[in-house]
């Protein structure tokens, strides 16, 4: 019954607006009015509008400016169809004034309908400004129409834009913004440039947060979701969106070429850096994924993220050598990539043996077994603490090295690739001081003078798959992390974020191991590659006999940090 109300209403609407314009246009000319005439324009172009648009089911209080639009160039369709039928002195002024009436009636009553229904009955109690006027912008600022916000300025950088308004709010450059805003702080910004890059996003933050409450931001453009409102989608942004370096050489086709159709097996695929692969290479087609992890848990995390037929789960440690031979065996992968490692600094310092089980006994039979099953590519995923080690953990990845780069490989491409932090990773200082804030405090960090380098989980990943694409077997990669980033900066940065007041900062002393700076590379010796963001490293040769009774010996040993030092003569342990 409501649907067939509704038609009814729609179509005397459009009728009644059809017969008022056309008698005021006949009033105004002083013209007979001729009733063949009016019900023919009134019949033909309902008639029109009903069967392009379904004005029968239209909801005028969601109607938009696309709806007007091309209602009204129907209209002008139906205009030139109705020509004919009238003939005088003063036809073409009269169908004009007629038309134009028309199409400002029919506007401006929709216009009217659709601001009466939906204009804000919520009280604007916060203030805000949009960075942005392009079509995400916009159609954020009708979302918060209905919103505590009210939306007081644009900013935007393009200069053609500023000085104009959007639904009488104007359009500003930044400059004119500070100026506006200088002795006052508006509630929100939100940055409303969904393809905009992550250093433009850090600059607008480090130039505009002194006068904003909080900064919020739309997602990249390949995370929005199409069926929910931008303003549903605004989040806060974070430390990552600030520190993250992003590598400007990024070679996705080579990458796609290496991985596409091919059987991948990767190792520590639950972890961070594996399981970011497992998802790359998915990404870059790869024909088959063996994802080999010791840990149930993250296991099935990655494999149901990736929910996949290509997906082949192995819950295996790479310290078993006969067991992980059967998966070789079986899957006769064509790329191995190595990412089972114990990373945690102090945890691996407690717990040597494990360390040097892991590590070392892992990577060596890993790197063995491909040489063995003649792997095309093995890639051995290091880390920046591998550099003049000063404790347990980088130490045994530098023996991994020296091993990947002195091994007899065959017909097996070895390489590897090092780099630093990756943010958000387990283990991570981020994830634990984002713990700490929501605690209310205290943040702890080890040293006023502390540093590390930082880059993002995928783009790291990306970089690995791209630097092992180049690699001819020997090489030890390195991927420039950019500057360093002081830890305590970076906890000042994160409270500053949260928006929480009182939060202080704690120096709790270097722990075992740790030391104040990471180094990715040694000397100037290092060789440039075709990519900015990739280096190689000077190689270091040794005897791969001696290397293998090393081995051995450090696992029966009982002094194990005399024989790493042996084996690595820069390693000077730091038990602080």
């Amino acid at each position: 019954m409501y649907f067939i109300d509704k038609r009814i209403l729609n179509f005397v609407v459009i009728i009644s607006l059809s017969i008022i314009t056309f008698w005021w246009t006949f009033f105004i000319f002083h013209l007979h009015f001729s009733l063949d005439v009016v019900f023919g324009v009134v019949l033909i172009r309902a008639l029109c509008s009903f069967l392009i648009f379904r004005d029968y089911s239209l909801s005028w209080s969601k109607a938009s400016q696309k709806t007007f639009l091309m209602k009204s160039t129907v209209y002008i369709i139906a205009f030139c169809i109705y020509m004919p039928f009238y003939y005088g002195e003063y036809r073409f002024a009269f169908m004009a004034s007629e038309l134009a009436f028309y199409l400002f009636g029919i506007n401006f009553s929709m216009y009217s309908y659709y601001y009466l229904v939906n204009r804000s009955r919520v009280e604007k109690t916060k203030k805000a400004v949009i960075y942005g006027a392009g079509k995400a912008g916009i159609k954020l600022e009708e979302e918060f129409k209905n919103s505590k916000y009210k939306v007081k300025y644009f900013v935007d950088d393009d200069r053609i834009l500023q000085k104009r308004t959007i639904d009488s709010i104007p359009i500003i450059s930044p400059k004119v913004l500070k100026e506006k805003l200088a002795n006052q702080r508006y509630d929100m910004l939100v940055i409303a440039m969904p393809s905009t890059s992550k250093d433009r996003i850090k600059e607008i933050y480090e130039k505009l947060s002194p006068y904003f409450k909080e900064i919020r931001i739309l997602p990249s453009l390949s995370d929005i979701l199409s069926n929910k409102a931008f303003s549903e989608q605004l989040k806060n942004i974070s430390v990552e969106d600030l520190l993250a370096r992003h590598p400007k050489d990024l070679d996705k086709k080579k990458i796609e070429t290496f991985i596409k159709d091919k059987v991948v097996l990767i190792t520590g695929a639950g972890g961070s850096i594996g399981s970011e692969i497992s998802r790359q290479c998915k990404k870059y087609g790869a024909k088959q994924l063996i994802l080999v992890d010791h840990s149930e848990f993250n296991l099935y995390s990655i494999t149901d993220e990736l929910k996949s037929d290509i997906v082949v789960p192995v819950m295996q440690t790479v310290r078993n050598f006969e067991l992980l031979e059967t998966t070789f065996e079986k899957y006769k992968p064509q790329i191995v990539i190595h990412a089972a490692a114990y990373k945690h600094v102090p945890l691996v310092e407690s717990n040597i043996l494990e360390g040097i089980s892991n590590n070392i006994i892992g990577t060596k039979n890993a790197i063995d077994l491909a040489i063995k099953y003649s792997i095309q590519k093995f890639v051995l995923i290091s880390t920046d603490k591998a550099v003049r080690p000063t404790n347990v953990m980088g130490t045994t990845k530098r023996v991994c090295e020296l091993y990947a780069q002195n091994v007899n490989n065959k017909n097996t491409e070895i390489v590897s690739v090092r780099f630093g932090n990756v943010l958000g990773s387990s283990g991570s200082v981020i994830p634990k001081f984002k713990t700490q804030i929501e605690k209310g405090g205290p943040i702890t960090v080890t040293h006023p003078d502390i540093t590390r380098y930082f880059m993002l989980i995928p783009e790291a990943c990306e970089l690995v798959l791209q630097a092992a694409s180049i690699g001819k077997g020997g090489e030890l990669f390195i991927l420039d992390m950019g500057e360093p980033v002081k830890i305590v900066d970076l906890a000042k940065k994160m409270i500053e974020l949260s928006g929480k007041e009182g939060i202080n900062i704690e120096f709790c002393g270097l722990r075992p191991g740790e030391k104040l700076y990471e180094e990715l590379l040694i000397n100037d010796s290092d060789k440039k590659t075709d990519y900015e963001s990739i280096m190689v490293a000077s190689s270091t040769a040794y005897d791969i006999t001696k290397l293998n009774a090393d081995i051995q010996e450090l696992l029966i040993c009982k002094d194990k940090i005399s024989k790493l030092k042996e084996i690595v003569p820069e390693f000077n342990h730091q038990t602080n």
